[in-house]
């Protein structure tokens, strides 16, 4: 259990906080990792405009995660 516990908390970059581990955003990496990854993809765009057809991905660092979203709001409304 640790083995896997230290995998998901160190090396698994997850979709909802922007392909970051939840180290790197609990110790507060993630806003430079992701305006790194932001200032890369402006730059390929630049570089290479006919190559997007549109802009770049959104980079911004979530304020808020939930791990089951739908579920939160369903229970505050039946409450």
């Amino acid at each position: 259990m640790l083995k896997f516990s230290h995998w998901y908390n160190f090396n698994h970059k997850h979709s909802g906080i922007k392909y970051v581990s939840p180290h790197q955003r609990h110790s507060g990496l993630a806003g430079d990792i992701l305006a790194n990854r932001k200032e890369v993809y402006q730059g390929a765009k630049d570089a290479h405009p006919e190559r997007w057809s549109g802009n770049i991905r959104n980079w911004n660092l979530p304020k808020e995660v939930y791990l089951n979203p739908e579920q939160n709001s369903v229970k505050a409304e039946s409450a």
